[in-house]
């Protein structure tokens, strides 16, 4: 029994370190493809493949954090989270470029809530920070 014990510690460890390791792979992605657009100033099949890609990485985060699918867990109007640091999922950028550039500055609070989780706890913060990246991914990936 305790040799199982130690085996399920060292999976949760290895699990809570791969999560780390999608959202350090989700940022480095955010910001080659803000490199690209800035370059650019539009999307083409690479940098949609790439949205796609981190797409798959955000929803493996969001199911390890214990987070459900983004239409239900939308932020209630009644919270007194700070405006500075909680993400606004229902921004609607105006523009490829802007998106892009809400898409990095959302990925880097994602990842600074993820280094704040421990493999013991359940941050509501990041669920709600990785359903925001998700949506703008998405709206994102079906930019004409």
């Amino acid at each position: 029994k305790e040799q199982l014990e130690k085996l399920r510690i060292e999976k949760e460890k290895k699990d809570h370190q791969s999560m780390l390791l999608r959202g350090d792979e989700a940022l480095k992605i955010s910001e080659e493809l803000e490199r690209k657009i800035n370059a650019n100033a539009q999307l083409d099949s690479k940098d949609r493949d790439q949205l796609e890609s981190l797409e798959k990485l955000l929803k493996k985060i969001r199911s390890e954090l214990g987070g459900d699918d983004d239409s239900e867990s939308a932020p209630d109007a009644n919270t007194e989270a700070d405006e500075t640091t909680r993400a606004k999922p229902d921004t609607r950028p105006k523009d490829v470029v802007d998106g892009i550039k809400v898409l990095r500055s959302t990925t880097i609070m994602l990842v600074d809530e993820l280094k704040k989780t421990t493999r013991f706890t359940i941050s509501a913060a990041a669920i709600q920070t990785t359903n925001a990246v998700l949506r703008i991914t998405r709206f994102l990936k079906f930019w004409n």
